[in-house]
């Protein structure tokens, strides 16, 4: 199948802006699909469940694959620019970051399902920040960063990075390099 030339991933680091420039995005009338991880942190944490990113991590990124192929196939007809918050290769990163023995499922579902443009953004010391669900050092953040470049460029991608600028700057780049303006 076609990659659909609408379906647009935004990655990069923890804390780098990616949800801003997605929130500009959607102010600007594009759809935008929220971030699987957040969402099943946020779920685990109000169950009581443990596939958390920091406990048990295989049952975490067995969700991740899960939900993301999910969230992927509910959009995979969009016929207008769509864009993700992280996309399949993210979950391929975070296997590498905890040494998943068996990666194979992942990378069949990042070559089956895939975007037609990735923009990263990169570590910003400056913006960055923890919360209740992100709770990695700004250095853990650079090694996220580090390994969703990895998988993205493993998974045949040639990411194009977001600018360190407002914004709305960023909206506006993202745009120009899509000719959505």
């Amino acid at each position: 199948m076609p990659t659909n030339k609408n379906l647009i991933a935004i990655s990069g680091a923890p804390g780098a802006g990616k949800t801003t420039l997605l929130d500009i995005l959607q102010s600007r009338g594009y759809a935008c699909v929220p971030e699987v991880a957040r969402r099943i942190i946020q779920e685990q944490m109000q169950s009581g469940g443990n596939a958390l990113p920091w406990q048990d991590t295989t049952a975490y990124i067995h969700l991740m694959l899960e939900s993301s192929i999910a969230s992927y196939l509910q959009h995979q007809h969009a016929q207008h620019p769509t864009f993700f918050d992280r996309g399949l290769p993210d979950t391929l990163g975070y296997a590498q970051i905890i040494k998943l023995p068996d990666q194979r499922a992942i990378e069949e579902a990042c070559d089956l399902h895939r975007y037609a443009k990735v923009f990263l953004a990169p570590p910003w010391r400056a913006i960055y920040t923890t919360d209740t669900e992100r709770k990695q050092t700004f250095e853990e953040a650079l090694f996220s960063f580090e390994q969703a470049m990895k998988a993205y460029t493993h998974c045949g991608y040639d990411p194009i990075l977001l600018p360190l600028t407002t914004p709305n700057d960023r909206a506006d780049f993202v745009q120009s390099h899509l000719d959505l303006r």
